[in-house]
C-alpha cells in the first residue's frame, strides 16, 4: 500500500463511497480506507433514500464499494491513525503500520453517538430505543412511545406525537417545564411522568417499558433519546483541523468540523462530508455531500494538473 494516490478517502461510509464513486469515474486514483464501524449498524434498513427505501445498511455499503470498484476505485479495510502534509501532498499512516501518499484528501469518518447513561439505552439503541423520528418513526406509528427527557423533552415529544396518539414525556433530567410547555403537552395527550427514570427493561429481548426510580413502571414499545454527536475527528485533528462545538436551542449538542459548502476545510487539499461535518446528515444527505465533495476534489486536481502542464511546457519552450 505504499502508493501514491490522487485522493485517499478516509472513511468508507455513504459519504467517502459517494464521493470516491464520482472521483473514480472522473478517472482519477483513488483509495478508500474504511475502518468498518458504520454509524447506523445497529438500524435494520435505511429510510428517506430514495431509490433505496428499505435496505439494510450493510447491504447498501457492499453495493457502494462494488459500484466503486467497477470504476477502478480501490477499497479497503483498515485503521487510519493520523496523517500528515508531506511533499506538496499528504501522507496516511495505519495502524498496521503502513502508509500512503495522496494529493489531496476526503475525510469522512463520521460522528460517535454519545448516549444517556441510562440502563438499557446501549443494548436497545437503534432497535427500540431511537433519536430521530424521521429515520423510525413509520416503524413505532401508533405505538406506545416513551421520551427521555432532557433539554430537548418537550420539543421530541410535540415532534413524535405525530407518529403516535400514545406519547410518555419522561421529565429525567430535563428541566422544569413551563406552564406554556405543560399547556402545550396537555393539549397534545402527551403525558408526563415526573422523577428520574432508573433502567429500560426488556422481555424476551424487546422493551418492555420503563422503571422510575420510584419503582413505577410504565409500559412502552419505543423510547426516543438525546444522544451528543461527536465528530470522529483524530485523524483530522492530526492535520491541524479542530472540532467546534455546535448549539441549538441554547445547547450544546455535540461537535462537527467546519467546512464550505463544498466540503473544503480550512487546510488547502483536505475535503470533509457527512457527518463528520454535518451532525443532522442523514444517509442520502451524505451521500450528496460525498458527491458534491468530490466533484469538487477533481475540479482542484485539474487546475493543479493544468498548471503542472503549463510549467511543464514552458521549460521545454525555454
Amino acid at each position: 500500500m505504499d502508493e501514491r494516490y490522487d485522493v485517499v478517502v478516509i472513511g468508507g461510509g455513504a459519504a467517502g463511497l459517494s464521493g470516491a464513486l464520482a472521483l473514480s469515474r472522473a478517472r482519477r486514483s483513488v483509495l478508500v480506507i474504511d475502518a468498518g464501524r458504520p454509524r447506523n449498524a445497529p438500524a435494520g434498513h435505511v429510510h428517506n433514500y430514495l431509490g433505496r427505501e428499505n435496505t439494510p445498511p450493510a447491504d447498501l455499503l457492499a453495493i457502494g464499494r462494488e459500484e466503486v470498484a467497477g470504476y477502478g476505485g480501490e477499497v479497503v479495510a483498515g485503521e487510519v491513525t493520523g496523517a500528515a502534509q508531506v511533499d506538496g501532498g499528504f501522507r496516511v499512516d495505519l495502524a498496521d503500520g503502513a502508509t500512503v501518499h495522496a494529493r489531496r484528501l476526503l475525510v469522512t469518518t463520521g460522528l460517535t453517538d454519545e448516549l444517556p447513561d441510562v440502563p438499557g439505552v446501549r443494548e436497545l439503541w437503534g432497535s427500540d430505543v431511537l433519536h430521530c423520528p424521521y429515520c423510525h418513526g413509520w416503524e413505532v406509528r401508533d405505538r406506545p412511545i416513551g421520551i427521555l427527557g432532557g433539554p430537548f423533552g418537550v420539543h421530541a415529544a410535540t415532534m413524535w406525537r405525530q407518529w403516535s396518539a400514545d406519547v410518555t414525556l419522561f421529565r429525567h433530567t430535563g428541566p422544569e417545564l413551563t406552564d406554556d410547555e405543560r399547556e402545550q403537552l396537555s393539549a397534545r395527550g402527551v403525558w408526563v411522568v415526573e422523577g428520574r427514570v432508573a433502567a429500560l427493561e426488556t422481555r424476551d429481548g424487546r422493551l418492555s417499558g420503563v422503571r422510575m426510580e420510584s419503582g413505577e413502571f410504565v409500559a412502552r414499545e419505543a423510547v426516543v433519546v438525546a444522544p451528543r454527536f461527536t465528530a470522529n475527528s483524530a485523524v483530522l485533528r492530526s492535520l491541524g483541523l479542530e472540532p467546534v462545538e455546535q448549539e441549538m436551542f441554547g445547547t450544546v449538542v455535540g461537535s462537527y468540523i467546519p467546512a464550505d459548502p463544498t466540503g473544503a476545510t480550512a487546510v488547502p487539499g483536505v475535503w470533509v462530508a457527512g457527518n463528520v461535518a454535518n451532525l443532522q446528515a442523514q444517509v442520502v444527505v451524505s451521500a450528496a455531500a460525498g458527491l458534491n465533495a468530490g466533484a469538487r476534489l477533481n475540479a482542484d486536481l485539474i487546475a493543479e494538473d493544468t498548471d503542472l502542464a503549463v510549467a511543464a511546457a514552458r521549460t521545454k519552450a525555454a
